[in-house]
């Protein structure tokens, strides 16, 4: 058995204004051909797939096309769009006869002049593939399923947690697709939009009405003619067209049934719509008092409004200010995301004490720059490894740990990680468990501190990743929308503004 593997991944927030380039897939590497398999750490989706293969028993090769993967971030420039397209396109010609694809994508990804662009991903290979070799498409559940997806693929699969178990959904997508493959199967696919757009402190699946949504995935599944249920409660900030949840259902030739499921799914997350716009952060002083007056230390302090999981700009610098004016005993760390801040601090030199603003360096429409004095305490450039994540090579382009009163500010070039890995930090030179607060550029990947972590603070902070849905500036998500607007009928026709 030969299968393909391609993974291509990055998440568009529509409200960051700064592009996502091809560099930003560079930042974690690029992969190509048999590199695919060969440095893939075992790894996310990629070492979920190979798992999977290994456990199968089955002989069957694996032929890498490409992967790359970018943090989330505005839309990607029409050169990136384009690259992967003629990378995918060369390396299925190339690859000799398949017997199915392995198609490991976001689903959120838009760029320049075109929102759906893993439905042309996926379109393409149909195209190049043709009709008759089975295609698995693999989405993070924060995708926005399109018609295109759909119609482009033979079943479909997300991640079944969050914080996302990327390994899980590889090894779940690559296992159905040697059954459809060896056992003949014929998956039907049925979707249902749901007009939602939620705030995402309610995003977490191990409790609260996303656990209840997705348990009733697990549960639909039970039934043998069930091959995957799939809920996808889109990331709040792709304003495309198309926009909106999405409840997937695919069974083995059973049409009816997955319309009915479908339909059973979306209704389920259309009754719960009021308990996933329930707000759990606090407003940015209280947010900041209550981590400093925490006895015991590290304190993930969540800049919810900067999310660089998210795709904002990573140049907030909101909590920063109030942590100044409130004068906290600290000490705080708190990633930044400022090539320009970064080039001032380079050219100063370590040991330079230095006044300069600081913050709204892209995310202009929601911060302004914040002038500040510290000391530069440390240069540094070049790419590390995180052997313990999805990615392990990581490059934040040059560094700088900057020193402002009760503050340590990580700045960096490119977006990388941010500061939401520790490990980040201890590169850096920098030990996170000697600090009392950690600020999080992420509103629910809390994972990857929670081993030193003692309590984790919500802040409401405006940005490109806020919780606040209603004042972002949709131009062409389909209306009406809950909760910009509000209605009983889960099915009442929706225009987009676009159009």
């Amino acid at each position: 058995m030969r299968i393909g593997l391609i993974h291509v991944s990055q998440e568009t927030n529509d409200f960051n204004p700064l592009p996502t380039y091809l560099r930003d897939y560079e930042a974690f590497a690029i992969h190509l051909g048999q590199e695919v398999v060969e440095k893939s750490g075992g790894l996310g989706q990629v070492g979920g797939h190979l798992a999977a293969v290994a456990e199968s028993g089955i002989p069957v090769e694996t032929v890498g096309i490409i992967r790359a993967n970018a943090v989330a971030g505005g839309r990607i420039d029409t050169q990136s769009r384009q690259y992967f397209l003629d990378v995918i396109e060369k390396g299925l010609r190339a690859a000799g006869k398949l017997d199915g694809l392995h198609l490991q994508l976001h689903g959120a990804c838009s760029a320049e002049g075109l929102d759906d662009v893993e439905g042309e991903q996926a379109a393409l290979c149909r195209r190049v593939l043709g009709p008759d070799v089975p295609i698995m498409l693999g989405l993070d559940h924060h995708a926005n399923v399109t018609q295109l997806m759909v119609g482009s693929v033979d079943a479909i699969v997300g991640h079944r947690t969050q914080p996302h178990d990327t390994f899980d959904t590889g090894v779940i997508g690559m296992r159905l697709l040697m059954r459809i493959v060896q056992e003949k199967l014929k998956p039907v696919i049925a979707m249902r939009k749901i007009p939602l757009v939620t705030h995402q402190e309610k995003f977490l699946t191990a409790h609260g009405p996303m656990k209840a949504w997705f348990d009733h995935a697990r549960d639909m599944e039970k039934d043998p003619r069930v091959l995957q249920a799939a809920p996808f409660p889109m990331q709040p900030w792709l304003d495309v067209e198309e926009g909106g949840w999405t409840a997937v259902v695919v069974t083995n030739g059973d049409k009816a049934l997955a319309e009915k499921l479908a339909d059973e799914l979306a209704d389920h997350a259309w009754s719960l719509r009021d308990a996933f716009m329930e707000r759990e952060a606090m407003g940015i002083d209280e947010a900041v008092r209550t981590a400093d007056a925490e006895p015991k230390g590290v304190v993930v302090l969540s800049d919810t409004g900067d999310t660089v999981f998210g795709g904002s700009a990573g140049d907030s610098n909101l909590l920063l200010e109030a942590m100044l004016r409130l004068k906290i005993r600290g000490p705080a760390l708190i990633p930044m995301i400022a090539p320009g801040v970064v080039a001032t601090l380079w050219e100063a030199g370590e040991g330079a004490t230095v006044t300069l603003p600081v913050g709204g360096e892209t995310a202009s429409r929601f911060f302004k720059p914040l002038t500040v004095t510290g000391t530069v305490k440390r240069l540094r450039q070049g790419g590390f490894t995180i052997p313990s994540y999805q990615r392990s090579e990581i490059d934040m382009g040059r560094t700088a740990v900057f020193e402002v009163g009760p503050v340590t500010l990580l700045v960096s070039e490119l977006r990388g990680v941010a500061g939401n890995l520790p490990e980040v930090y201890r590169v850096h030179g920098l030990e996170p468990t000697e600090f009392k607060i950690a600020v999080v550029k992420t509103a629910s990947n809390f994972q990857y501190f929670a081993p030193i972590s003692s309590r984790v603070v919500r802040a409401d902070t405006s940005g490109p990743g806020q919780s606040d849905v209603f004042t972002l500036p949709w131009q062409r998500l389909p209306r009406p929308i809950y909760p910009l607007e509000t209605f009983a009928d889960r099915n009442a026709p929706r225009t987009s503004p676009a159009r």
